[in-house]
């Protein structure tokens, strides 16, 4: 199982900023270890974040993400005290789930 996420997050007025670090590989199947054979792809394909249980935003990933990926996104409506859950699957079925509290 890959290391936590980190995620912050912070109420601002009427909504939240949510930042989230993932730790991961993320190998695109295009570059070759020292003995010269391919390094297979394994990267996030999909992730979620969902507000007190209710999802707020999904995304579709691919190849072209970096390793150990940085999102940033914006929830209206969250204040001090509210569950933020952010969930990713990666290309071999491995999952994540972590869950921060608004502050």
């Amino acid at each position: 199982m890959a290391d936590p996420m980190r995620i912050r997050a912070q109420a601002a007025g009427d909504k939240a900023t949510v930042r989230v670090l993932m730790s991961h590989e993320m190998e695109t199947g295009q570059r070759k270890d020292a003995a010269g054979k391919t390094i297979p792809a394994w990267f996030i394909q999909n992730v979620e974040a969902k507000h007190n249980g209710k999802t707020v935003m999904t995304a579709e990933w691919g190849t072209a993400v970096s390793k150990n990926p940085f999102l940033q996104f914006s929830v209206k409506g969250a204040k001090a005290g509210d569950k933020i859950a952010v969930t990713w699957k990666d290309n071999k079925g491995e999952t994540r789930t972590d869950e921060a509290t608004v502050s």
